[in-house]
């Protein structure tokens, strides 16, 4: 499946160095120095596509999107993929209300999903994957977990023996109880009759009446949730076999970390025979005026829908830095209006011929963003600058703050 086009970043100069990227890894619970490596592997989940992109998917992908800008303009390769679950409940769900056949939806909300990463800058995936088309992959993928006898069948489906792996519910840090609750309420099925253990993740769902199903040798039907995701990432991030895990960063909002990641990562450590994920990232959650954002709550803001209104989409990205990423934030209109007024301003100082020192901002914001992405110091550095230049200080280069920006931040003014 094609990603949306790529997108041109300025070189930094080479004045300025760039330390090790910091970043809260929820699997040990603290900031950590990825190791500086020539060539970084990424998997980040992608939406299910019954609704394009809400405010929720696009502080995540931003979240990303910096990562990958940060440790490119180390000069290293960033190996980029992300998914798209492109068949599962939710989305037959919404087809079924709206009377719609399950593809002709998903095709136009990963259109529209495109459109709205475009206009927000963020740089695309070298692979952007559909389950649909990786179905080959997830079916090789169950075969190794069957050869390595941790499935089993319940009537029709099979399931994955999910303490296989022996490392099972460290990355997440809940327990049992908050697990078994977290699980019913993200897909789950932890009270089906016939299941080994509670947390047995499905690995392939038989064909129910009325919806789509695949030939397989488990027979026809379709793939459960983390297997997907297992299948993609190991096959188009090639994994080092000769490295502890098989990939540097696993990514997604907070309401991945269970069950969706830690039954990934066991699975994947059965197929791959190495950890999963060096680096487990999750970005904080999105309410909207003091409520939960929610498909259930019917509050969803779409990006596509602030910019119809007319909201800029260097301001909706602003606005979203305005606050660090692993912790929740609570929208409303009133934070999208001061970051339009901000990002009016930052373009007004840029053209001005005369501006504030420009390098100790730039070196400032490099540290900032090292540190655990730290965006909101980022902010009050660049305001910082505004409110110098504004008052006549003089002695920088607008031009290469401006293209640093661009690199660094993804702000295209």
């Amino acid at each position: 499946m094609r990603a949306w086009p790529e997108i041109y970043i300025p070189q930094l100069s080479s004045r300025f160095t760039l330390a090790p990227l910091s970043l809260l890894n929820t699997a040990s619970n603290r900031i950590e120095a990825l190791p500086v490596k020539p060539l970084y592997r990424m998997y980040v989940c992608g939406i299910t596509p019954y609704d394009a992109t809400h405010l929720g998917h696009a502080a995540t992908y931003l979240t990303f999107d910096l990562i990958h800008r940060y440790l490119k303009a180390t000069g290293s390769e960033v190996r980029f993929v992300q998914n798209i679950t492109d068949i599962d409940d939710p989305l037959l769900e919404r087809a079924a209300r709206d009377g719609i056949d399950w593809e002709v939806l998903a095709n136009c909300q990963i259109e529209l999903f495109r459109g709205d990463m475009t206009d927000l800058h963020v740089l695309p995936p070298q692979h952007y994957v559909g389950v649909v088309e990786a179905m080959p992959l997830v079916v090789d993928s169950i075969l190794k977990l069957q050869e390595s006898e941790t499935t089993y069948n319940v009537e029709n489906d099979l399931y994955f023996r999910i303490h296989s792996d022996e490392e099972f519910g460290t990355r997440s840090h809940y327990t049992d109880e908050q697990m078994l609750s977290i699980f019913a309420e993200r897909g789950g099925d932890p009270q089906r009759s016939g299941k080994e253990d509670p947390f047995d993740a499905l690995l392939w769902l038989s064909q129910r009446k009325g919806e789509p199903g695949w030939a397989s040798p488990f027979g026809m039907g379709r793939p459960g949730w983390h297997i997907e995701c297992c299948a993609i990432a190991l096959h188009y991030l090639q994994p080092d076999t000769h490295d502890d895990f098989a990939i540097d960063i696993q990514g997604g909002g907070s309401d991945l970390i269970f069950p969706h990641h830690e039954m990934s990562a066991a699975q994947s450590r059965i197929i791959g025979r190495q950890r999963f994920a060096r680096t487990y990232v999750h970005a904080g959650m999105i309410g909207l005026d003091g409520e939960k954002m929610s498909k259930s709550k019917g509050n969803l803001l779409f990006v596509s829908t602030l910019i119809a209104q007319g909201a800029e989409p260097m301001a909706i990205r602003w606005a979203l830095m305005g606050h660090q990423f692993s912790e929740d934030l609570m929208w409303n209109s009133e934070v999208l209006d001061r970051a339009s007024i901000e990002i009016v301003d930052l373009r007004l100082q840029l053209s001005r011929v005369d501006v504030a020192p420009t390098d100790p901002v730039i070196t400032a914001i490099i540290a900032a963003l090292s540190d655990n992405l730290d965006t909101h110091k980022v902010q009050e550095i660049i305001r910082t600058w505004m409110m110098d230049t504004s008052e006549g200080k003089t002695g920088g280069q607008a031009g290469e703050l401006s293209r640093a920006l661009d690199t660094l931040l993804g702000l295209a003014l």
